[in-house]
Protein backbone atom coordinates (compact mmCIF):
# COMPACT_ATOMS: atom_id res chain seq x y z
CA UNK A 1 0.00 0.00 0.00
CA UNK A 2 1.49 3.34 -0.81
CA UNK A 3 1.82 6.33 2.37
CA UNK A 4 -1.47 7.80 3.25
CA UNK A 5 -2.50 11.51 1.90
CA UNK A 6 -2.86 12.58 5.59
CA UNK A 7 0.98 12.05 6.08
CA UNK A 8 2.40 13.41 2.71
CA UNK A 9 0.52 16.50 3.64
CA UNK A 10 1.87 16.84 7.28
CA UNK A 11 5.05 16.04 6.17
CA UNK A 12 5.10 18.87 2.74
CA UNK A 13 3.51 21.52 5.50
CA UNK A 14 6.17 21.24 8.19
CA UNK A 15 8.94 21.01 5.51
CA UNK A 16 7.72 24.24 3.82
CA UNK A 17 7.48 26.11 7.42
CA UNK A 18 10.65 24.83 9.50
CA UNK A 19 12.91 27.68 9.88
CA UNK A 20 9.76 30.02 10.75
CA UNK A 21 8.37 27.25 13.13
CA UNK A 22 11.57 27.19 14.95
CA UNK A 23 12.05 30.89 15.11
CA UNK A 24 8.26 31.54 15.90
CA UNK A 25 8.06 29.09 18.56
CA UNK A 26 11.83 29.54 20.52
CA UNK A 27 11.68 30.07 23.76
CA UNK A 28 7.99 29.06 24.42
CA UNK A 29 8.43 26.44 27.25
CA UNK A 30 10.53 29.18 29.21
CA UNK A 31 6.79 30.74 29.25
CA UNK A 32 4.94 27.93 30.19
CA UNK A 33 5.70 26.61 33.78
CA UNK A 34 2.81 24.15 33.94
CA UNK A 35 4.55 22.05 30.59
CA UNK A 36 7.83 22.63 32.59
CA UNK A 37 6.41 20.83 35.59
CA UNK A 38 4.72 18.17 33.50
CA UNK A 39 8.22 17.31 31.70
CA UNK A 40 10.09 17.33 34.79
CA UNK A 41 7.61 14.85 36.66
CA UNK A 42 8.35 12.62 33.01
CA UNK A 43 11.84 12.78 33.55
CA UNK A 44 11.83 11.78 37.82
CA UNK A 45 10.10 8.95 36.66
CA UNK A 46 11.61 7.78 33.60
CA UNK A 47 14.86 8.26 35.91
CA UNK A 48 13.69 5.82 38.25
CA UNK A 49 12.42 8.11 41.36
CA UNK A 50 9.76 5.89 42.23
CA UNK A 51 9.59 1.93 42.88
CA UNK A 52 7.39 1.90 39.85
CA UNK A 53 9.47 3.32 37.16
CA UNK A 54 11.15 1.73 34.31
CA UNK A 55 15.46 1.86 35.06
CA UNK A 56 16.88 4.54 33.53
CA UNK A 57 17.31 3.85 29.67
CA UNK A 58 16.90 5.75 26.70
CA UNK A 59 14.25 7.95 25.75
CA UNK A 60 12.44 9.33 22.35
CA UNK A 61 10.25 12.25 21.78
CA UNK A 62 8.25 11.50 18.34
CA UNK A 63 7.70 13.60 16.85
CA UNK A 64 10.16 16.73 17.42
CA UNK A 65 10.08 19.03 15.08
CA UNK A 66 12.67 21.38 15.98
CA UNK A 67 14.05 19.99 18.97
CA UNK A 68 13.13 22.00 21.06
CA UNK A 69 10.99 19.64 23.95
CA UNK A 70 14.25 17.36 23.26
CA UNK A 71 16.48 19.77 24.07
CA UNK A 72 14.66 20.36 27.48
CA UNK A 73 13.95 16.95 28.51
CA UNK A 74 18.29 16.74 27.58
CA UNK A 75 18.51 18.96 29.77
CA UNK A 76 16.69 17.79 32.82
CA UNK A 77 19.48 14.67 32.61
CA UNK A 78 17.85 12.23 30.26
CA UNK A 79 19.40 10.01 27.78
CA UNK A 80 17.38 11.57 25.00
CA UNK A 81 16.99 11.27 21.14
CA UNK A 82 14.10 13.34 18.58
CA UNK A 83 12.41 11.55 15.71
CA UNK A 84 10.11 13.32 12.96
CA UNK A 85 8.60 12.91 9.79
CA UNK A 86 10.02 15.76 8.34
CA UNK A 87 13.29 16.25 7.11
CA UNK A 88 13.14 19.65 7.10
CA UNK A 89 12.05 19.92 10.71
CA UNK A 90 15.09 17.21 11.48
CA UNK A 91 17.45 19.37 9.49
CA UNK A 92 16.59 22.73 12.11
CA UNK A 93 16.92 20.78 14.82
CA UNK A 94 20.27 19.03 14.13
CA UNK A 95 21.50 22.93 13.50
CA UNK A 96 19.86 23.94 16.49
CA UNK A 97 21.46 20.99 19.10
CA UNK A 98 23.83 19.67 17.41
CA UNK A 99 24.93 17.66 20.41
CA UNK A 100 21.86 15.60 20.47
CA UNK A 101 20.29 12.80 18.02
CA UNK A 102 17.61 13.15 16.07
CA UNK A 103 16.49 11.19 12.60
CA UNK A 104 13.38 10.61 10.18
CA UNK A 105 10.84 8.22 10.99
CA UNK A 106 7.14 7.88 11.13
CA UNK A 107 5.16 7.33 14.70
CA UNK A 108 3.35 4.53 12.39
CA UNK A 109 6.74 2.49 11.91
CA UNK A 110 9.25 3.34 14.87
CA UNK A 111 12.68 2.07 13.70
CA UNK A 112 13.27 0.56 17.27
CA UNK A 113 13.50 -2.49 19.03
CA UNK A 114 10.65 -4.07 20.98
CA UNK A 115 10.87 -3.03 24.62
CA UNK A 116 14.23 -0.39 24.62
CA UNK A 117 12.67 2.53 25.67
CA UNK A 118 12.29 3.54 29.41
CA UNK A 119 10.04 6.53 27.92
CA UNK A 120 8.26 8.22 25.09
CA UNK A 121 7.04 11.91 24.58
CA UNK A 122 4.23 12.87 21.85
CA UNK A 123 4.48 16.57 22.43
CA UNK A 124 1.36 17.54 19.76
CA UNK A 125 2.54 15.26 17.33
CA UNK A 126 -0.49 12.84 17.61
CA UNK A 127 -2.90 16.09 16.32
CA UNK A 128 -2.17 15.34 12.67
CA UNK A 129 -3.11 11.69 12.74
CA UNK A 130 -6.44 10.95 11.99
CA UNK A 131 -8.35 9.59 14.54
CA UNK A 132 -8.61 6.44 13.16
CA UNK A 133 -4.97 5.78 13.07
CA UNK A 134 -4.45 6.49 16.76
CA UNK A 135 -5.05 2.88 18.07
CA UNK A 136 -2.52 1.40 15.76
CA UNK A 137 -0.11 4.62 16.65
CA UNK A 138 -0.62 3.79 20.30
CA UNK A 139 0.41 0.32 20.05
CA UNK A 140 3.55 1.14 18.37
CA UNK A 141 4.08 3.09 21.19
CA UNK A 142 3.56 0.13 23.53
CA UNK A 143 5.67 -1.80 21.51
CA UNK A 144 8.90 -0.01 21.92
CA UNK A 145 8.91 0.74 25.67
CA UNK A 146 9.93 -1.57 28.37
CA UNK A 147 7.45 -2.74 31.17
CA UNK A 148 7.45 -0.22 33.25
CA UNK A 149 8.30 2.74 30.71
CA UNK A 150 6.11 6.09 30.83
CA UNK A 151 4.23 7.71 28.15
CA UNK A 152 3.60 11.18 28.06
CA UNK A 153 1.46 12.89 25.41
CA UNK A 154 0.10 16.46 24.97
CA UNK A 155 -2.58 17.50 22.35
CA UNK A 156 -5.38 20.01 21.73
CA UNK A 157 -8.70 19.04 23.71
CA UNK A 158 -11.78 18.65 22.21
CA UNK A 159 -13.69 16.97 19.54
CA UNK A 160 -13.21 18.64 16.01
CA UNK A 161 -10.43 18.64 12.91
CA UNK A 162 -9.12 22.16 11.55
CA UNK A 163 -8.22 22.21 7.75
CA UNK A 164 -4.80 24.81 7.67
CA UNK A 165 -3.95 26.87 4.87
CA UNK A 166 -1.90 28.87 6.08
CA UNK A 167 0.18 28.60 8.91
CA UNK A 168 3.64 30.32 10.02
CA UNK A 169 3.69 32.95 7.34
CA UNK A 170 3.49 30.03 4.29
CA UNK A 171 0.93 28.43 2.12
CA UNK A 172 0.24 24.86 2.69
CA UNK A 173 -2.59 22.35 3.46
CA UNK A 174 -2.80 19.64 6.24
CA UNK A 175 -5.19 18.79 9.14
CA UNK A 176 -5.01 19.65 13.06
CA UNK A 177 -7.14 16.86 15.03
CA UNK A 178 -8.75 18.13 18.73
CA UNK A 179 -8.92 15.03 20.35
CA UNK A 180 -11.37 13.91 23.18
CA UNK A 181 -9.27 13.75 25.96
CA UNK A 182 -11.29 10.54 27.68
CA UNK A 183 -11.91 8.80 24.15
CA UNK A 184 -7.61 9.56 24.13
CA UNK A 185 -7.25 7.33 27.69
CA UNK A 186 -9.25 5.17 26.49
CA UNK A 187 -7.30 3.81 23.54
CA UNK A 188 -3.80 4.08 25.32
CA UNK A 189 -5.91 1.54 28.02
CA UNK A 190 -7.24 -0.70 25.13
CA UNK A 191 -3.30 -0.14 23.52
CA UNK A 192 -2.31 -2.01 27.00
CA UNK A 193 -1.20 1.15 29.41
CA UNK A 194 -2.45 2.39 32.60
CA UNK A 195 -3.06 6.21 32.54
CA UNK A 196 -1.99 7.40 35.77
CA UNK A 197 -2.84 11.14 35.50
CA UNK A 198 -3.94 13.51 33.14
CA UNK A 199 -4.61 17.54 33.24
CA UNK A 200 -6.85 19.67 30.80
CA UNK A 201 -6.03 23.42 31.01
CA UNK A 202 -7.59 26.61 29.84
CA UNK A 203 -6.07 28.15 26.70
CA UNK A 204 -3.69 30.74 26.84
CA UNK A 205 -2.16 33.21 24.55
CA UNK A 206 -2.87 32.64 20.55
CA UNK A 207 -4.34 28.85 21.73
CA UNK A 208 -7.90 28.15 20.28
CA UNK A 209 -8.85 26.00 23.00
CA UNK A 210 -7.79 23.92 26.25
CA UNK A 211 -4.88 21.82 25.68
CA UNK A 212 -4.45 18.22 27.54
CA UNK A 213 -1.75 16.02 28.67
CA UNK A 214 -1.49 12.50 30.05
CA UNK A 215 0.79 10.24 31.72
CA UNK A 216 0.52 6.68 31.08
CA UNK A 217 2.88 3.49 31.70
CA UNK A 218 3.56 0.54 30.06
CA UNK A 219 2.72 -1.96 32.91
CA UNK A 220 4.63 -4.66 34.27
CA UNK A 221 3.92 -8.17 33.47
CA UNK A 222 2.98 -9.23 37.45
CA UNK A 223 1.29 -5.52 37.46
CA UNK A 224 -2.61 -6.08 37.86
CA UNK A 225 -4.66 -5.17 35.48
Amino acid sequence: MGEPNWLRETRAAYDEVAVDYARLVHGELARKPLERALLATFAELVGGGTTRAAASGPVVEVGCGTGRVTAHLRGLGLDVAGLDLSPGMVAVARESWPGLRFAVASMTALPLPDGGLAGLVAWYSIIHLPPAALPAVFAEFHRVLAPGGELLLAFKAGDRRIRLEQAYGHTVSYDVHWLPPDRIAAQLAAAGFAVHARLVREPEDYERGPQAYLLARRPHDADPA
